[in-house]
C-alpha cells in the first residue's frame, strides 16, 4: 500500500486498483502547495471522517472530476448529495461496508462536526474514525479528530490496525503527550503517522514534540513530508 500525506489529515491510499483519499482538503490548506486536481486524480473513494470544512475540503470537486464514491456518516453523506455528489454510501459508527475489494468500519471518535456558512450552522452527526481494511494490505485507522478515550482498546482486540494515523496538533486533538499516550496504551501497529499539525499557526508547527514522546516505545514513527508517499506491506504478525 502506497499512503502519501497532503498535510493536515488529507492522505490518499493507493492498493490494488484502489486509489482512496481521506479527508482531502488540499484547496485553502496552508499546509498544502500540490495541485489538488493532480492529488485527487484517479480517485475512486472519498472517505470523510467528519463534517467540518478542513475534512470535507475538495470532496465535491473530486467526486465530480472522478466519479468517486463517497463514504461517510449519513448526515455529511445527504449534505454532500445535496451539492452534487452523485455516488454516495452512507454509514455510522459501528458500520461495515464493502467497497468492492475492501471494507470501511466507522468507529468512535471526540469531537465535534458541523459546517458554518455565515451564521448558519449544520450540524453533521457525529465524528468517526475509519477502519480500512483489504486483502494483503496493511489494516489502516485514521483516527479523524479526537481526543484519546478508553474504548481504543476495543478497536485494538476487533481490528489490530498495522498502521495508524494519528493526529497530534492540539488544541482541537489530541496534543503530543495524548496521542502518545493512546499510541503507547491502547495498540500494537507496525507503522505510526502523526498527522493534524503545521497548517494553521494555532495548532503545532510539526510532530517533534510527538516524536519525542514516542522515543523508547519501540513504535516506528514515520514523519511524511507533505506530499511524499510511505510504501507500507501488511504485518507478518
Amino acid at each position: 500500500m502506497k499512503i502519501t500525506w497532503h498535510g493536515h489529515s488529507a492522505f490518499r491510499l493507493e492498493f490494488a486498483n484502489k486509489v482512496v483519499l481521506i479527508d482531502p482538503f488540499l484547496t485553502g490548506n496552508p499546509g498544502f502547495s500540490g495541485d489538488p486536481v493532480k492529488a485527487g486524480e484517479g480517485a475512486t473513494h472519498i472517505i470523510v471522517t467528519h463534517g467540518h470544512a478542513d475534512h470535507i475540503g475538495d470532496t465535491v470537486a473530486i467526486a465530480e472530476r472522478t466519479g468517486a464514491k463517497v463514504v461517510s456518516n449519513y448526515e455529511v453523506c445527504l449534505w454532500l448529495a445535496n451539492r452534487g455528489v452523485k455516488a454516495i454510501d452512507p454509514m455510522n459508527s459501528g458500520g461495515t461496508t464493502d467497497q468492492d475489494g475492501f471494507t470501511v468500519t466507522m468507529v468512535r471518535a471526540d469531537h465535534s462536526s458541523t459546517m458554518i456558512d455565515g451564521d448558519v450552522f449544520t450540524s453533521l452527526g457525529n465524528p468517526n474514525g475509519i477502519i480500512v481494511k483489504a486483502p494483503g494490505e496493511p489494516t489502516v485507522y485514521h483516527m479523524g479528530d479526537t481526543d484519546v478515550f478508553c474504548e481504543m482498546e476495543i478497536i485494538q482486540d476487533m481490528h489490530r490496525p498495522d498502521v495508524l494515523i494519528v493526529p497530534v496538533g492540539d488544541r482541537f486533538t489530541m496534543g503530543a503527550d495524548g496521542a502518545a499516550y493512546a499510541v503507547k496504551r491502547y495498540f500494537k501497529p507496525q507503522l505510526v503517522i502523526p498527522c493534524h499539525y503545521g497548517s494553521f499557526p494555532i495548532i503545532a508547527p510539526n510532530a517533534d514534540a510527538f516524536v519525542a514522546a514516542m522515543e523508547g516505545s519501540g513504535v516506528q514513527v514515520l514523519t511524511l513530508n507533505v506530499g511524499t508517499a510511505a510504501t507500507v506491506g501488511a504485518d507478518p504478525r
